[in-house]
């Protein structure tokens, strides 16, 4: 069996991050979503938020288990018996980031291998952080996440 971490604060989780997983788990035998604490970019949505939502969005996917984590990703997915590291790549300024990421979770576990998926076009300019700033400016985020997740958004940014 190959199973997979796929990390990220997922603040919130977008439909590209959902697309990712989607095709990770017809890839992988077991794709673990870890939603990392990462208290230190101040995420806006708590760690309970985020799995909640994550949980939601991700519930069709039987081989799907979303779980939180703290501290090294390669650490995280060497305890949990994981392969390998998904990550997704929406453009060549990711392609450097994730390069030098891959890179140094190879030199602290060789056996743990990272993987690259690319996003459909129409999710290669969403990200987290595009969204948040949308919803905090009254912004139509629909098209973007799941539901649930607007409605938290919606609620978050409420006058």
């Amino acid at each position: 069996m190959v199973a997979v971490l796929y990390p990220g604060t997922f603040d919130p989780i977008t439909n590209g991050h959902e697309e990712i997983v989607r095709r990770a788990a017809g890839l992988f035998d077991k794709v673990v979503v870890g939603v990392a604490e990462s208290t230190s970019k101040r995420p806006l949505f708590t760690l309970a938020e985020r799995l909640e939502f994550a949980g939601a969005v991700l519930k069709d996917y039987p081989n799907v288990e979303v779980m939180p984590y703290d501290g090294l990703t390669v650490e995280f997915a060497r305890k949990q018996n994981l392969r390998g590291i998904v990550r997704g790549l929406r453009s060549v300024t990711d392609f450097e980031y994730e390069r030098q990421l891959a890179g140094m979770n190879y030199k602290l576990n060789a056996d743990i291998e990272t993987v690259y998926l690319t996003p459909d076009e129409a999710n290669t300019f969403v990200s987290s952080t595009l969204i948040r700033d949308i919803a905090a400016n009254r912004g139509d985020c629909s098209a973007f996440v799941h539901p649930v997740v607007l409605q938290a958004l919606a609620e978050r940014f409420r006058a």
